[in-house]
């Protein structure tokens, strides 16, 4: 009785050692983005959008991350452009898993073009209306080659309404901002301080600017300066003359 009980046991540590697991894969070996336009806009927005939201502690914001929806199945998966989600902590996330997570997304963008639009609009529209309550969806073509090449949606009663312009942007209930073009490319504008968000590489460069000019005119007072210490000492010497 005493070894059949043992070889029970063992059978079962075997089970248990060699259960098959699910896997989750951080990467699903496609680029981050189409073209150097979409790429520059994925990352310029996940900026803006994390640095709007720095000073909040349970506000995550990400970018081009695998997305696992259903626990069990990793065909279940999607993986947002630009995405929002409050009741998150800040760490650093390899995939978002909702049964870990929070299981409804606040915000999505999605950078589009024509190879990815129909996806878009169908089902990955459906999947953040029905699936994963995304309370605003919005969806933007860096190079406008599709119509409509910018449009937004607010999930109102479990449905999609499509958000109206105002002053050629759309309103972000969700991020307090507002969504526009400034020179030809996707921004957020703040209209508490009536300002548009930077994103850090345009901040950085700027600030390289100033300081090159800040420097320019260190230098320059620089050299005015000894020009006048120069002219002080070679006035200096002819009243010298003339007394002697």
């Amino acid at each position: 009785m005493t070894f059949t009980k043992l070889n029970e046991n063992t059978s079962a540590k075997k089970k248990i050692r060699f259960a098959p697991t699910v896997a989750y894969p951080s990467s699903d070996g496609e680029p981050m983005a189409e073209t150097e336009r979409h790429r520059k806009a994925l990352v310029d927005l996940v900026d803006m959008v994390d640095r709007h939201f720095q000073d909040v502690p349970d506000v995550h914001v990400s970018g081009n991350l695998l997305l696992y929806y259903e626990e069990g199945d990793p065909h279940k998966v999607i993986s947002p452009d630009v995405f929002m989600v409050r009741g998150v902590s800040k760490k650093e996330l390899r995939t978002y898993k909702t049964w870990e997570q929070s299981p409804t997304i606040d915000f999505v963008i999605e950078l589009a073009s024509p190879s990815t639009f129909t996806r878009d609009f169908k089902e990955k529209k459906e999947i953040y209306e029905k699936i994963l309550q995304v309370q605003e969806y919005y969806i933007y073509d860096p190079y406008h080659e599709i119509e409509p090449s910018f449009v937004g949606f607010r999930l109102i009663n479990g449905e999609y309404e499509e958000i109206a312009f105002i002053d050629g942007r759309l309103p972000s209930e969700v991020l307090g901002l507002e969504l526009g073009e400034r020179a030809g490319v996707l921004r957020l504008y703040n209209p508490n301080t009536r300002t548009w968000l930077e994103p850090s590489r345009e901040r950085v460069a700027k600030a390289e600017t100033r300081a090159l000019a800040a420097e320019r005119r260190a230098q320059e007072e620089a050299q005015a300066r000894q020009n006048i210490e120069a002219e002080l000492a070679e006035a200096r010497e002819a009243l010298k003359r003339l007394q002697q």
